[in-house]
């Protein structure tokens, strides 16, 4: 039996609280709880080390891939900034043709030399032009006649055609094209590039304009068996260049070999013979 000491120490102690008691009685709960968790994670931490390593890796390759698309389309947008002909960095630069050094474009003579003369040219535009036997004839006004026009970007054609007259399929490698229709009615078209080369082409009339891409293959040709028609085109180049087609390809200098043209043409070589002797005129002057 217990002691009345021992009874009346027990009897005057008062319970602990509920919720202390509820504290207390969850510690044993969670840490069991905690332990495994701790076990359990233990084998899982050599994984993740050696998970890391290629992560790494895969970072890296991202960082290089984006820097090679930065690169890629900053070089591809700095090849738009100079595909066509440079903007001037000052008023004007006319073109010195005593300089002995060449370069691309032309060098500036002393803006102190230059006078009105070096920005105008008696070019006759409103006279007819004769044709040649393709029926056409191209007057261009470009910075070899005017040298004002030198990194000023723009050049002028009067055209000519003569009844049923056209200015063959041709290309300006540096320049777009905008026609308009002066005198008479002409059908103008152009291909697209590969792979689609889909042929867009349009009847114009006096005072109609049309738009010829930049490199293009186009043409104008005038239906009209009984009058002759003229145009007024601008080109978006100091110095637009042409490619007549058939000219470059059947009259080069010295001619393309006969077995490479009837095999690109699927002809007989000796309808290439043929085409490659005859008379291929230009129409440029």
């Amino acid at each position: 039996m217990d002691s009345p000491s021992c009874r009346s120490s027990s009897m005057g102690r008062k319970p602990p609280p509920l919720r202390l008691k509820l504290l207390l009685d969850s510690r044993p709960h969670e840490a069991a709880r905690a332990t495994p968790h701790r076990r359990e994670k233990q084998p899982h931490q050599p994984h993740a080390a050696t998970q890391e390593k290629p992560n790494r890796t895969v970072q890296k390759q991202m960082a290089s891939s984006s820097s090679f698309l930065v690169l890629a389309l900053f070089a591809l947008i700095s090849w738009q900034a100079i595909a066509s002909d440079p903007s001037p960095l000052q008023d004007f630069c006319v073109v010195d043709k005593n300089y002995p050094v060449l370069v691309n474009g032309f060098v500036c003579k002393n803006p102190m030399d230059v006078n009105a003369d070096d920005f105008f040219k008696a070019a006759n535009l409103d006279k007819p032009r004769m044709t040649n036997k393709v029926g056409s004839n191209v007057t261009l006004i470009n910075v070899m006649q005017i040298g004002g026009l030198n990194t000023l970007g723009i050049s002028l054609a009067r055209i000519d055609y003569a009844p049923l007259g056209q200015n063959p399929p041709h290309t300006h490698p540096r320049a777009t094209e905008i026609l308009t229709v002066l005198e008479g009615t002409l059908y103008v078209g152009f291909v697209t590039s590969n792979p689609e080369n889909k042929f867009l082409s349009k009847v114009l009339n006096k005072g109609d304009v049309f738009v010829f891409p930049v490199g293009l293959i186009h043409f104008q040709f005038n239906p009209n068996p009984y009058k002759p028609a003229v145009a007024i085109a601008a080109l978006s180049s100091q110095n637009p260049g042409a490619i007549t087609i058939a000219n470059a390809v059947f009259g080069s200098k010295p001619p393309i070999s006969d077995d490479v043209l009837a095999k690109a043409f699927q002809v007989e070589k000796n309808t290439i013979d043929w085409l490659q002797a005859q008379f291929w005129e230009n129409n440029h002057y």
